[in-house]
């Protein structure tokens, strides 16, 4: 744990010593998501692979890299990509970023993602507000010694995702007529896609949508104080009783097309947390 610590401390000097302000809310950008970095203010682009500690991204359209700068207002690290458990990395590697912006100062955390809809009332297109979460993947970035500098032992997980954040993203939602439910994301390993028994299987024990990250980042993230708000882009329909081929070209089109909606989401919150920073300064 000691080392675990001092990796995530060199990664943090690394990034101030290149210029790196102290974000006050981190955005994960998932597949087929990342065109809200455009709207980064004097942005400082820094890639995964300049880090120290940071593992590189090998998924083709994940930019990895971090970008800073301001957001309606306020100061943001945008992560274009993240790393996944199936890309062969282990949970502490893909959690390292979250791990580091959190010591870097960050205080709230956005992660979005793209995901198969497994309940009927999701539609291709349509965004989910991530309320809770069934960690499948087999794996967990908390197993091992722990150290208290970076979280508690036993971190509570009642509300992993902020309810005061989503009654807020709702409330976005709802004056910008965007229609958002809230489910439960069922995280798995992949990379393969799930079979029809599998997805029969999640839709019975609860989950309304099914993808292969977003909960190890979660977990990271609750273990070290950070609040977080979830997001998820529904890109494909997984039906067991009329299962189709997925097309990841098909996906990523999806993901790209509701993309607007997620970015006017993501800048209402922004605006709704700046707002009660004014109140509380």
């Amino acid at each position: 744990m000691a080392e675990l610590f001092a990796s995530l401390r060199e990664s943090v000097d690394y990034l101030k010593a290149a210029g790196a302000p102290t974000p006050e809310v981190a955005i994960v950008l998932g597949s087929g998501l990342d065109g809200l970095a455009k709207f980064v203010e004097a942005p400082l682009e820094i890639p995964f692979s300049a880090i120290p500690h940071f593992a590189p991204s090998t998924v083709d359209f994940h930019a990895g890299q971090l970008v800073f700068g301001k957001l309606r207002g306020m100061d943001v690290v945008v992560l274009e990509g993240r790393l996944h458990y199936y890309e062969g990395h282990s949970m502490q590697q893909v959690v390292h970023p979250v791990r580091t912006l959190r010591l870097l100062g960050a205080e709230s955390l956005i992660l979005t993602c793209a995901v198969g809809g497994l309940n009927p009332s999701l539609k291709r297109g349509s965004i989910m507000a991530i309320d809770d979460h069934l960690n499948l993947m087999g794996d967990n970035p908390l197993i091992g010694p722990n150290d208290d500098r970076i979280g508690t032992r036993f971190p509570d997980m009642s509300e992993p995702y902020l309810h005061d954040y989503l009654d807020a993203v709702t409330a976005v939602a709802a004056a910008a007529d965007i229609d958002v439910r809230r489910g439960v994301l069922a995280a798995m390993a992949g990379p393969c896609l799930e079979t029809a028994a599998e997805y029969r299987f999640l839709r019975r024990i609860g989950a309304d949508a099914v993808g292969m990250s977003t909960v190890p980042e979660n977990i990271a993230a609750v273990h070290a104080g950070l609040k977080v708000l979830g997001l998820a882009v529904i890109t494909d329909l997984c039906d067991p009783d009329d299962l189709k081929p997925v097309d990841v070209a098909e996906i990523l089109r999806v993901a790209a097309s509701a993309e607007p909606k997620l970015q006017d989401l993501v800048l209402g919150f922004l605006d709704k947390l700046n707002l009660r920073k004014g109140v509380d300064a």
